[in-house]
């Protein structure tokens, strides 16, 4: 893997390293914002009918008026989605009596007259000005259906089209394209535009995302890619905290999309800095591009003469072996073209579909918890701060593979447990989704980091692009799923908690890739597969032989790497 070598010799964890992920971990901050804008731009507000328009002639209070038009549910409340025909005017005179209004022979109708909301948290939502409550109610899910329909369609193309063109032109698009789409749908003058436009915000968040960390993670050495993916990470979930206070102060939907929007356009302004990846210039054959890019970073490390030692002739017999290997044209069928490569594309499927099905799952539904919402997304927000912390030293000590899985199976058994809990008991069902938060968290901040090591330079931008777009299926059937609970209310939280325990299970299948140089070609992968196999084979041969001879089984899985002692 001589590519590392020469980013040593310019400077691996230079000034320019420095300043280079922190501007391009800027954005992500906003990223979350756009991503969960959802919970607050469509909050639902406490809402009845209308009263009849020949009300207000009268002399009655608010209070009044509303007691003998509309009925009161279960829970005591106004219902929401209808009304009496005609005022009941006996019920002032039983003051205010809820048992006559069950009685056989009241008619009741729909909202004829629209809704009334109850603006206590926000002055507008889409939802009240477009009034998507009652029979409209399953489009507040489609919105964010589409929102992730755009994400998924974002990875496959800005997927390939950055393999093809390069990271940092997609990343100029996609920070434009945020900008714009998310300015155009704060005016959207309907819902079904707002949708449009939100599904360009949602392309522009997988270009943003896909470009993003691979031009962190093709400037890094391996030794810090584990801390710097960690810190990627926690700038989301700072993103995340820095959305309700937003929305605390910004409290209509309009204003608050345009607040989230209008830094992309500045984000736009700080791309045209950055430096195209060396490693993918190498791979495509633009040799003297990539040393002019090398040569350019050396010079802002200070390292001008290591870098003019650098040159053409240099760098291709440097990376001979990966060079070769990636003649011709490489597209997304690469992904499954040989054996080890669809093993780790299918395990790898499976493991983002589901932490993004179940991660939003609980996160886009904040409103059923009871608690202020406000409060409940810092909450979540706060819970990846430990939860991140933890992966980070589980991924550096015991490896990624392990971690994975775990943090997969743990999350699932959380949301399972909370399926057991009462209804009634609110905190302690909003602490276990808060700990299953925290673990698909750790499983995020896991996925991308163990992705991107796994999937090969040549395509590994159409590999995560892959992996992203399995990660919208999940986030866009996960709306879906929660209208389930209208006829069986167990049923969300079965599929919600079942699907991450599956999965890690699939995990155990891929190769761990603690220590690792990131492959560059398809053949590297088959190599590393090949390499995973033999240590298992080896292992196997000295437990046997530790446990025949010295008479105790051998329980350390790295006594290859350790060594067996005689004693």
């Amino acid at each position: 893997m001589a590519f590392a070598d020469l980013l040593e010799q310019v400077g691996s964890t230079g000034r320019f390293q420095i300043l280079h992920v922190m501007l391009l971990c800027t954005p992500v901050l906003m990223m979350a914002s756009h991503n969960l804008l959802q919970n607050f731009v469509a909050m639902v507000p406490p809402h009845h009918c209308s009263t009849h328009s020949n009300m207000s002639q009268t002399q009655l209070s608010p209070e009044e008026i509303l007691q003998i038009t509309v009925p009161l549910n279960e829970a005591g409340k106004p219902q929401s989605c209808q009304r009496y025909v005609a005022p009941q005017w006996h019920l002032l005179a039983k003051n205010g009596s809820s048992s006559t209004e069950r009685d056989y022979g009241v008619v009741l109708e729909g909202c004829v007259d629209g809704w009334s909301y109850n603006m206590t948290d926000m002055t507008s939502t889409i939802i009240s000005d477009w009034h998507l409550v009652c029979d409209l109610r399953s489009l507040k899910q489609m919105g964010q259906t589409i929102y992730m329909g755009g994400v998924l369609v974002g990875a496959l193309v800005f997927g390939g089209l950055s393999d093809r063109y390069g990271r940092r032109i997609l990343l100029l698009i996609s920070n434009l394209l945020m900008a714009v789409s998310g300015t155009c749908a704060a005016f959207s003058p309907s819902f079904s535009l707002f949708c449009l436009f939100r599904f360009g915000c949602g392309m522009a968040l997988s270009g943003l995302g896909l470009n993003t960390f691979s031009l962190i993670v093709e400037w890094i050495p391996t030794r810090v890619r584990t801390f710097t993916g960690t810190a990627t990470g926690y700038c989301y979930t700072v993103g995340q905290m820095l959305l309700p206070a937003a929305a605390y102060f910004i409290t209509d939907w309009r204003w608050l999309t345009l607040t989230v929007s209008l830094p992309f356009y500045v984000f736009f302004l700080i791309a045209w800095w950055f430096h195209e990846s060396s490693r993918w210039l190498a791979i495509n054959n633009k040799t003297e591009q990539a040393v002019k890019m090398l040569k350019s970073v050396a010079r802002f490390n200070g390292r001008h003469k290591e870098g003019e030692k650098i040159n053409v002739k240099m760098l291709q017999e440097s990376m001979k072996k990966e060079l070769s290997c990636s003649q011709g044209t490489h597209s997304a069928l690469d992904l499954f073209r040989t054996p080890k490569m669809r093993i780790m594309t299918f395990c790898l499927s499976a493991t983002w579909l589901s932490t993004s099905f179940a991660y939003y799952g609980l996160a886009m539904d904040l409103q059923k918890f009871g608690v202020n919402i406000y409060l409940i997304q810092v909450i979540f927000g706060a819970v990846d701060i430990p939860a991140k912390v933890v992966i980070t030293v589980c991924m550096s000590f015991i490896g990624r593979r392990p971690s994975q899985c775990g943090a997969l199976v743990l999350a699932g058994v959380t949301i399972l447990i909370n399926i057991l809990v009462p209804y009634d008991k609110q905190t302690v069902r909003t602490c276990l989704a808060v700990v299953g938060k925290g673990c698909l968290a750790a499983s995020f901040s896991c996925c991308y980091l163990y992705s991107g090591e796994l999937y090969p330079t040549i395509i590994r931008q159409s590999g995560m692009g892959w992996v992203s777009m399995m990660a919208r299926v999940g986030a866009m059937v996960a709306p879906m799923v929660q209208l389930t609970g209208d006829y069986i209310p167990w049923l969300p939280g079965l599929i919600y908690g079942g699907a991450p325990i599956l999965s890690g299970f699939a995990a155990v299948f891929l190769p761990e890739t603690l220590g690792t140089h990131l492959p560059d070609t398809i053949q590297d992968v088959e190599d590393r597969y090949d390499q995973h196999a033999k240590l298992k084979i080896k292992t196997a041969k000295v437990n046997t032989y530790s446990t025949s001879e010295f008479g105790f089984i051998v329980f350390n899985s790295d006594i290859t790497r350790m060594g067996a002692v005689k004693v």
